[in-house]
């Protein structure tokens, strides 16, 4: 039973800021050049809170997470953040534009309890890496806070949820704003009682699934057993919840896009070791992979360095029997257990998302092959979650990112 509940949330102040100058996209897609470009924007861009810079003399009690700390607390004391004064849910909607299509994502933020993946009503869809975890968990230690909202998904075809967050579009969100991608995103204030109600009855039986922050998700969960292991009356306090932003997996409004993989070494008889399970289809003249690929299943890409053509993989099936069956015909997972465990026997991954910056490494000789994906479905991602197999990861990269800084959670 996912359980949720209204905060009382820390919201930047619009009256004394712009919220173009103080926004900033996940940590983990800032490069240091746009960090260094978002600290320039504005003295008060939630980027020196959530991923600030690290500085030459740093120590353990001078170091980017206590400059966090005393970011946080000194915007609070100067007005520059403000808290609601009831405890609310916060509905968001993000309009933008991918591959010439207009779309919009609509969905809304709250505490969600926390449990162990998988052991309840939440669950992973992708592995993860140790580092992002300790910096994150470091962070919250530092600043007890969630300075940024975990992507999730439920699924459902009731009414209620829809019904409330449609009719509050007849009001003025408390923040619109385009971002510099060109999206706009949009909030607004939910406190009235029997709207979140609704909303908490009808995700009462629901699973959520996490689309994108499970390093987040895993630090929140590993920092409230470290407080709870200190203290025992803990375990029912305010670090046993964790925000999110919760979107209905049947809105058209979600986007996943793939990330390509690159290859640094192949053997050179690769596509006589591929022909074995791969239909292997040559294409001369035509570098629009996207669109080749665009609506075929159990199809990859494939480019290697030195060649004027590239070629189409379509999947023959067979070599996964120890795949989990509901999972056997999902690009990536063919992809990684298949192509990159058994056939290459190779865990050494270059992670590229645009198509032509891909083809530019292996043309240059940065990478000697790659391989091109369709993007994840949202159902793959159900899939792979409800059996509990996780996804490699970069399996998924759902579009557009949430913004960091919109709301903030601190006990």
């Amino acid at each position: 039973m996912a359980k949720i509940i209204p905060f009382r949330g820390i919201l930047y102040n619009v009256s004394k800021v712009s919220m173009e100058d103080v926004m900033a996209p996940p940590y983990d897609i800032i490069t240091p050049e746009y960090r260094e470009a978002l600290y320039m924007q504005s003295s008060y861009n939630i980027v020196k809170i959530d991923f600030g810079k690290e500085e030459t003399g740093d120590n353990e009690t001078e170091n980017k997470y206590t400059r966090a700390r005393g970011y946080l607390d000194a915007w609070i004391k100067e007005g520059m953040f403000i808290r609601s004064e009831k405890p609310s849910l916060y509905v968001y909607e993000m309009s933008y534009t991918i591959h010439d299509l207009k779309k919009r994502l609509l969905g809304f933020l709250c505490l969600v309890k926390l449990e162990e993946l998988g052991k309840g009503s939440i669950y992973p869809h992708e592995c993860t890496h140790s580092k992002p975890k300790q910096d994150r968990l470091n962070l919250l230690r530092s600043c007890r806070a969630n300075t940024s909202p975990i992507f999730s998904l439920y699924k459902s075809q009731e009414g209620g949820i829809s019904n409330v967050l449609s009719k509050i579009f007849g009001t003025k969100p408390y923040i619109e704003s385009a971002y510099i991608s060109g999206d706009t995103h949009r909030l607004w204030q939910i406190d009235d009682t029997n709207d979140i109600e609704i909303i908490k009855k009808e995700l009462e039986d629901k699973a959520i699934f996490i689309a994108d922050g499970h390093h987040r998700y895993e630090t929140a969960f590993e920092f409230y057993k470290e407080m709870s292991a200190k203290d025992a009356s803990t375990t029912d306090g305010p670090f046993d919840h964790v925000l999110m932003f919760l979107a209905n997996m049947l809105d058209e409004g979600i986007t996943i896009l793939p990330t390509h993989r690159l290859l640094k070494e192949i053997p050179k008889d690769l596509n006589r070791m591929l022909s074995e399970y791969f239909d292997i289809t040559p294409v001369h003249n035509d570098f629009d992979i996207r669109k080749a690929l665009s609506g075929k299943s159990r199809v990859f890409g494939f480019f290697r360095k030195g060649s004027d053509i590239w070629h189409i993989l379509a999947y023959k099936g067979g070599n996964l029997s120890e795949i989990h069956p509901d999972l056997r015909d999902i690009n990536v997972i063919i992809l990684h257990e298949l192509v990159l465990k058994k056939i290459l026997h190779t865990s050494e991954i270059g992670y590229e998302m645009d198509v032509n910056r891909a083809l530019d490494k292996v043309k240059s000789g940065e990478f000697s092959a790659a391989f091109f994906l369709n993007p994840t479905k949202v159902e793959d991602v159900e899939k792979s979650a409800l059996s509990s197999v996780r996804m490699p990861p970069k399996s998924t990269y759902f579009y557009p990112k949430l913004l960091t800084g919109l709301v903030i959670n601190k006990w």
